[in-house]
């Protein structure tokens, strides 16, 4: 049996990073091997070879950077580790987040002191009833050349033109107005008079919400709420964090970030992240989150059945990949865990997961949903030899 067949069953055990080490260095040989065009080799494989020594002092480099981006932004902001954390890793996985929570709880300032630490270019775009599409996007205007006395039309760029985008109180502005960032969020281009206008790189997208107040409001649309690797909730500070929060904010001294990283060096660790090895079972069970939702599809949990509406799309599955892979190197790994995948699956999921007037009856929500979903899903293949619904269905999905 060769090593990525059994790291395809064998889920979780003792000694599972020596392990994944072995089979990391296996697959890089294997890899290399390919990649030169040499024919099979009968017998033995390939000689082990390292993890590309740039790639460690990548993961190293991260890691490290992970920790300055940490204690810098700790200058300012009091708690939210949690949040920070999942900002960085949608940041380093090229996705875009949308912050939800009350006001008073530091979501503006933690985009913008984010982006001054890495050394990214901000605009802040205050989303209203009356904002229009060429407010975000830019405008062409008529100019005129004083030397020959032609008129001309040149492109004033708009906001959206910055490596970070903090698109606040998003859904205050109407359907047509949200919709402008829909382009600029897929493809990372906008197109203004005829032409299509590349953003700067990297390109972020980074919007808050505020969830009690509804009135005068435009919920997002479900295809633009998918454009989100992330739905961050931003909580209330305990009782000591908010203690630092007063004493720091009402002094007259306030502390100043340092720049960590720039944009290149961004740029550079994002390919890195790409470039970290997933085991096939690690991606069957990403997607068991998305896959198990979809009642339509039948064979779901009873709890889905009765609870979910519509469920999450193939986008959820990558994003958990996406999301797990810079979660393993913001955590010195070179190698992707279902433990990563877990600890990624509520703010992937918790926008993708439509609940019905059932759910809301009984205050059951998308996280208990996603929470019910990590408990169901077992984490080793072989517990999934006990027979039932679901276990045809992960014996089905574990097939070679």
């Amino acid at each position: 049996m060769l090593l990525h067949d059994f790291w395809g069953v064998a889920g979780d055990f003792p000694g599972r990073a020596a392990y994944n080490t072995l089979v990391l260095r296996w697959t890089c040989a294997q890899q290399h091997h390919d990649s030169q065009g040499a024919p099979p080799v009968d017998g033995d494989p390939a000689p082990l070879a390292e993890f590309p020594e740039s790639d460690h002092q990548a993961v190293a480099r991260l890691r490290e950077g992970y920790q300055k981006v940490k204690d810098e932004l700790g200058k300012v902001i009091v708690g939210q580790d949690e949040v920070i954390e999942q900002l960085l890793i949608a940041i380093f996985a090229r996705g875009h987040c949308l912050l939800v929570g009350v006001p008073g709880l530091a979501k503006t300032l933690i985009i913008h002191t984010l982006a001054e630490t890495l050394s990214l270019s901000f605009n802040r775009i205050q989303f209203t009833p009356d904002l229009m599409p060429s407010d975000i996007t830019g405008t062409e205007v008529i100019q005129e050349n004083k030397s020959t006395g032609d008129r001309d039309f040149k492109f004033l760029p708009g906001p959206i033109f910055a490596n970070v985008i903090l698109a606040d109180e998003i859904n205050r502005t109407p359907p047509k107005t949200q919709a402008a960032l829909l382009e600029a969020m897929q493809e990372h281009q906008v197109t203004t008079g005829g032409k299509r206008r590349a953003l700067p790189e990297p390109f972020f997208v980074l919007a808050t919400q505020n969830p009690i107040e509804q009135e005068g409001t435009y919920p997002l649309p479900e295809a633009q709420l998918d454009r989100f690797m992330f739905n961050i909730y931003v909580d209330y500070p305990d009782e000591e964090e908010e203690f630092q929060i007063v004493r720091q904010t009402t002094a007259l001294e306030q502390s100043k970030v340092e720049k960590v990283l720039s944009a290149e060096d961004v740029a550079v660790l994002q390919d890195i992240v790409l470039k970290v090895p997933v085991a096939d079972h690690v991606i069957r069970y990403a997607m068991q989150f998305a896959r198990l939702t979809r009642k339509q599809k039948g064979n779901v949990p009873d709890f889905v059945d009765e609870f979910v509406n519509w469920g999450a799309g193939p986008r959820a599955s990558q994003c958990l990949i996406w999301g797990a892979k810079a979660r393993a190197m913001l955590h010195g790994r070179a190698y992707v865990s279902t433990e990563d995948v877990a600890a990624v699956a509520y703010p992937v999921m918790r926008h993708r997961i439509i609940t019905n007037f059932n759910a809301e009856a009984e205050g059951v929500s998308p996280d208990e949903i996603v929470r019910r979903l990590t408990e169901l899903i077992p984490q080793d293949p072989e517990q999934l030899a006990g027979g039932g619904k679901l276990s045809e269905i992960f014996r089905s999905a574990n097939a070679v």
